[in-house]
């Protein structure tokens, strides 16, 4: 079973995102903050990351390039999911290192055709 981390400051968001993953057998961890993910990816094996932009302490684009500095997680599959909906929002997103960029909210059925190209079963 894959497991992917929701990185959000929301709870609601995390729950929206979490129910999704879990009703299609995805475990799930989750993290309010880029400085939290970045601490448990460090002890964590992830296979996919849900990732914010504007998060307090740690926003997502410095979590990804933090998170793409570590072997273990220079290839796991990130897609940023966000309220910015800017081209350079979206510029920014694939410079750090993200494989995919979404406005909120994501619809299941793309979250889960992105799932099924970006995780190894």
């Amino acid at each position: 079973m894959a497991t992917v981390m929701v990185v959000d400051d929301s709870k609601t968001v995390r729950n929206y995102h979490g129910s999704m993953l879990k009703s299609i057998g995805m475990d799930v961890v989750e993290a309010e903050n880029g400085m939290e993910a970045l601490e448990k990816s460090l002890s964590s094996e992830i296979d996919l990351y849900l990732v914010d932009v504007n998060m307090p302490i740690m926003d997502g684009y410095s979590f990804i390039d933090d998170l793409r500095k570590q072997e273990k997680n220079r290839l796991v599959p990130v897609i940023m999911i966000t309220t910015q909906a800017k081209e350079e929002d979206k510029i920014n997103a694939y410079s750090v290192g993200a494989n995919l960029f979404e406005t909120k909210p994501i619809k299941p059925d793309r979250l889960q055709a992105y799932i099924d190209i970006l995780v190894q079963s």
